[in-house]
C-alpha cells in the first residue's frame, strides 16, 4: 500500500516542467484574452465619448443655421429695414456671449442697374453715421452691371468704409451661390474659406440665405425671383465653433480634425481640412505626427453642414484610454491563471496517478473475480451435468422399479386372480358363503391390480414407449377426463423421434404443468401445443385461469416452476413464463433435440441457456 502511494502521489521531472508549461501558456492567454477585453471597453468608451462630441458639434452648427434663419425671418417680416433696426437686431443677441464663433453679420441687398443711383443716395443717407465724414456710399468694383448685391449693413460695424458697397454678384462663385439659393430659397454655406478673415490655423467659414420682400408668394421660382430683396450672410471662425468639444472629452490627448467633402453641387477638386486640433493653438495635448496607427483609437463620424458633407475624424493614443485598473488587471489574470492552472495540473496529476494505481489495484481483483468466475463456471457446469445424472438415474431407477413391480408383483396378482376366479367358479350354488367371499376377493384383487398399473404409471408411463407425441396426447386425455378442465392438443408433427432422456424431461414439464393449472389457475381451459423447427422441439402450455399473483415467481415454495426450469437448461434450452393477473398463465419451453443424446447434451455447454418471466 505505501508503495501505492508514493506511486500516486510521485512528480517526475517532465510532469513537472509540463505543468509549467501549460500553466504559461494558460497564463499567457489569460493575458491577451483580458487585454482584448480592457481595449474593446476603452475603445467603446473612446466611441461614445466621439460620439458625444460629434452631437455636441450638430447642435453648434444647427444654433447657428437658426440664428441665420431668424435674422432672415426678421428681415422678411419687416415691412422696412434700415442700419439702426439691424443694428439694433444684432445687438440684442449678444454675439460675444451667446454665439462666441460668429465673427459678423453682414446684408446685401439686390438691386438693377436702373436703381443704382437713388439706391446709392438712400443708402449713403441711411449710412451718414457710419461713414466716415467725407466718403460717399458707392458700390464697388465699379462699372456698369445689370444686377448687383453690395453689402449695406455689417455687425458689428466694420472698421472701415471701403467694406461697404462690395458687390457679392461681381464674384462669379458667390454669384453663383446667392442666385443658387434665391431659386431655391434654402441656406448654403460657403466651399472656401473666407479670405479676409482666416489664416492658417483659424479657418472662417460663411453661411448665407436668401431674403424676399415681405408679403410676396414664394411658391414658384419666378416669385421668388419677383420677392428677392437679398442676401443675409455670417462669418464664424471653426476653431471658436469647436471651442471646448475637445476640453469636454474625459481624455486627454484626442487629436480632433474636420475635413469638407462639399456638397452634390459643389464639390471641390480635393478634400478641403477646415480644422486641425493640433494646429488650432488649443492647449489640448495632441497625439504626435509620427504616432503609431496600431496605437491609436481612431474613429470618423460624418457631419451635415447644411447640404455640405463634413467628417470629423477623432483619435487618442490608446494609453491615454487606460486607467491603472486597466493596465493591472491584465498583469492580476496572468498570475491567476498561472497559479489556478498549476494547482489545477497538480491535482489532475495527483487524481491521475491514483486512478492509475487504482487501476492496477482494479485489474489485480477483476484477474483474481475472473479466476473465481470461472471456477463458479466450472462448478455450475459439475452440479448441471450432477443434476442431469441425478435426474437420469431417477429416470432409470422409476423404469425399474416399475418393471418389477410389473413383472413381479403384477404376474403375482394376476396368478392370485386366476385361482381366485377359477375357486369362485367352482363354488357357485354348492358354498354360497365362500363364493360370496371369493367374489369380494376377486374385486379386491381387480382393484389393486388396477392401483399397481397406476403406480406403474405414475413412475413410468408405457405410453412413452410409442413416443413423446403420443405420451403427449395420452397424458392430455388422462388430464381431462381426471379433472373436467377442457383441454386441447395442437401437434401437426406426427410422431417425433428424439432421445429418451429428453421426451422424458419434456412429458415431466408437461406433467408438472398441467399439475400447476389444477392446483392454482382455476382454469376452464387449457391449450398444449408440440412444435418441431429448426432442430428445436417446443412444448407451450396456456390456460385462461387467474394467472400468477404479483411476485409469486419468487415464493419460497415454488418448486413446480423452478423443476422445469431446471430440467429444460439442463437439455441446453429456454423457459420462459408469461402471465398478467386475471390473464393466464403460459408456459413455453424450447430445447435443441436433433441428433444423438451426447451433442444434445454437449448443447448445455456451449450455449447459454436461459429462462424469462413476463
Amino acid at each position: 500500500m505505501s508503495t501505492m502511494l508514493r506511486y500516486a502521489f510521485s512528480v517526475t521531472r517532465f510532469s513537472f516542467w509540463t505543468g509549467v508549461l501549460l500553466s504559461t501558456l494558460i497564463g499567457g492567454m489569460l493575458y491577451v484574452a483580458s487585454m482584448r477585453s480592457i481595449e474593446r471597453e476603452a475603445e467603446d468608451r473612446f466611441l461614445n465619448h466621439a460620439r458625444n462630441a460629434q452631437g455636441t458639434i450638430n447642435m453648434r452648427i444647427k444654433s447657428y443655421s437658426d440664428l441665420l434663419r431668424g435674422a432672415a425671418s426678421m428681415l422678411h417680416s419687416a415691412e422696412h429695414v434700415d442700419h439702426d433696426t439691424f443694428q439694433n437686431y444684432v445687438q440684442g443677441l449678444a454675439l460675444s456671449s451667446n454665439f462666441p464663433a460668429v465673427d459678423t453679420f453682414n446684408f446685401a441687398v439686390y438691386v438693377t442697374e436702373d436703381r443704382r443711383a437713388q439706391f446709392e443716395r438712400d443708402i449713403e443717407e441711411d449710412l451718414r453715421g457710419v461713414l466716415t465724414p467725407g466718403r460717399h456710399f458707392d458700390i464697388h468694383p465699379h462699372g456698369v452691371r445689370q444686377e448687383y448685391a453690395p453689402v449695406i449693413y455689417i455687425e458689428p460695424d466694420a472698421r472701415t468704409a471701403e467694406q461697404y458697397g462690395i458687390d457679392l454678384l461681381a464674384n462669379p462663385l458667390l454669384r453663383e451661390q446667392i442666385l443658387r439659393t434665391r431659386e431655391t430659397n434654402m441656406l448654403h454655406s460657403t466651399s472656401m474659406p473666407i479670405a479676409v478673415l482666416s489664416s492658417r490655423n483659424d479657418i472662417h467659414l460663411g453661411l448665407r440665405m436668401p431674403v424676399y420682400r415681405h408679403g410676396m408668394p414664394l411658391d414658384t421660382r419666378v416669385q421668388r425671383r419677383n420677392a428677392f430683396m437679398g442676401s443675409l450672410g455670417i462669418a464664424f471662425s471653426v476653431p471658436k465653433l469647436l471651442h471646448g468639444v475637445l476640453d469636454e472629452m474625459p481624455v486627454r490627448g484626442v487629436h480632433l480634425t474636420l475635413t469638407d467633402y462639399g456638397s452634390e453641387v459643389d464639390r471641390p477638386p480635393q478634400p478641403l481640412r477646415v480644422f486641425d486640433s493640433r494646429l488650432s493653438g488649443t492647449d489640448l495635448v495632441a497625439a504626435p505626427a509620427d504616432e503609431d496607427a496600431g496605437a491609436l483609437f481612431v474613429t470618423t463620424l460624418p457631419l451635415d453642414f447644411n447640404g455640405r458633407r463634413w467628417e470629423a475624424t477623432y483619435s487618442v493614443p490608446k494609453s491615454h484610454m487606460y486607467s491603472d485598473y486597466d493596465v493591472a488587471f491584465p498583469k492580476l489574470m496572468m498570475a491567476f491563471g498561472f497559479l489556478a492552472s498549476i494547482l489545477l495540473y497538480a491535482l489532475l496529476h495527483t487524481l491521475t496517478s491514483s486512478r492509475q494505481a487504482a487501476l492496477a489495484l482494479a485489474r489485480e481483483m477483476t484477474s483474481e473475480l475472473r479466476e473465481s468466475q470461472n471456477k463458479l463456471q466450472l462448478s455450475h457446469q459439475k452440479l448441471r451435468r450432477m443434476a442431469d445424472h441425478a435426474y437420469q438415474i431417477k429416470e432409470q431407477e422409476r423404469k425399474r422399479i416399475a418393471r418389477e413391480i410389473h413383472d413381479d408383483l403384477g404376474q403375482s396378482l394376476l396368478a392370485l386372480r386366476i385361482e381366485t376366479e377359477m375357486l369362485a367358479a367352482r363354488t357357485t350354488g354348492s358354498h354360497s358363503h365362500l363364493h360370496k367371499r371369493a367374489r369380494a376377493t376377486l374385486l379386491q384383487i381387480d382393484a389393486t391390480i388396477k392401483s399397481v398399473r397406476q403406480i406403474i404409471n405414475d413412475l413410468r408411463p408405457t405410453v412413452l414407449d410409442l413416443g413423446l407425441s403420443a405420451a403427449v396426447e395420452w397424458q392430455v386425455n388422462q388430464f381431462e377426463r381426471r379433472t373436467g378442465i377442457e383441454c386441447v392438443l395442437h401437434d401437426d408433427h406426427g410422431e417425433i423421434s428424439l432421445p429418451d432422456h429428453c421426451a422424458t424431461a419434456f412429458f415431466r414439464i408437461l406433467q408438472e404443468s398441467l399439475t400447476n393449472v389444477v392446483r392454482h389457475a382455476h382454469a376452464t381451459h387449457v391449450t398444449v401445443e408440440l412444435r418441431l423447427s429448426g432442430g428445436w422441439l417446443s412444448l407451450t402450455v396456456a390456460d385462461n385461469g387467474c394467472g400468477l399473483p404479483a411476485g409469486g415467481r419468487a415464493k419460497h415454495d415454488s418448486f413446480g416452476l423452478v423443476g422445469i426450469e431446471e430440467r429444460i437448461v439442463i437439455l441446453g434450452g429456454t423457459c420462459s413464463i408469461f402471465s398478467e393477473p386475471g390473464g393466464g398463465t403460459t408456459v413455453v419451453v424450447s430445447a435443441p433435440v436433433m441428433g444423438p443424446p451426447d451433442s444434445i447434451l454437449q448443447a448445455t455447454h456451449e450455449f447459454e441457456p436461459g429462462s424469462s418471466i413476463t
